[in-house]
């Protein structure tokens, strides 16, 4: 098991770009010092009357997740952001949250402390849900009812006691979709029990929804 004193020097990492940085962004970010990473495909919800006209509020999105040492991840941030340009609007959003323990890779190093940036005064938390293909919209409705700006939707698949069923004997796991969204804190409690309401996230099988500390943002603007 780790030692806890080295656990809470851990950070994950997520950065959410436009389709086609993710792999720019994970290849510099190698270079500068984090041996590898994650990378997801989604999609942004743009709320624009406009934009939902022409049927364009879907935005394609790339998802990186990174996990690293606390001082040398948030340097490798420093440079990204002035690569990647997180401060300008729609240029991205970067997020920490705290990892408790973390096996299985030797990416983490120490470093020396470093002058940092961003926002890190614990304003937001990542609320994390995960439900059926086909109600991602219903968490982002839910969320932005309450003061939410939006969120991200990636695809995954699900393995549970409740999310099985059978096709000529043959277990078929269903589709699922992970809602990402970043609140402000004072705002996460209405649009938690929002979701809880709308999509019944309390009753087996409706969902898995949780909450996480963010430690440092790129890229909110209010």
């Amino acid at each position: 098991m780790m030692n806890s004193s080295k656990a809470v020097d851990i950070e994950q990492i997520c950065i959410i770009v436009n389709s086609g940085l993710g792999s720019k962004l994970l290849k510099k970010a190698k270079n500068y010092g984090i041996s590898g990473g994650t990378l997801l495909l989604g999609k942004g919800t743009v709320h624009n009357r406009i934009l939902e006209l022409l049927c364009l509020s879907d935005v394609r999105k790339e998802i990186v997740l990174m996990v690293a040492d606390r001082k040398i991840g948030r340097q490798v941030l420093d440079k990204l952001n002035e690569e990647f340009k997180f401060v300008q609007p729609n240029h991205g959003i970067a997020f920490t949250t705290s990892v408790c323990s973390l096996i299985g890779t030797r990416s983490c190093k120490s470093a020396d402390p470093i002058e940092e940036r961003g926002v890190d005064n614990n304003m937001y938390h990542a609320i994390t849900v995960i439900v059926d293909k086909g109600n991602a919209e219903y968490v982002i409705d839910a969320a932005t009812k309450m003061g939410a700006k939006g969120g991200t939707i990636i695809n995954a698949r699900g393995s549970g006691i409740h999310e099985t069923s059978k096709v000529f004997s043959m277990e078929i796991e269903p589709e699922k979709e992970i809602v990402m969204i970043l609140s402000e804190k004072e705002k996460t409690e209405e649009i938690v029990a929002s979701i809880r309401e709308q999509l019944k996230i309390d009753e087996p099988g409706k969902g898995i929804l949780y909450v996480q500390d963010v430690n440092k943002t790129y890229g909110l603007f209010k």
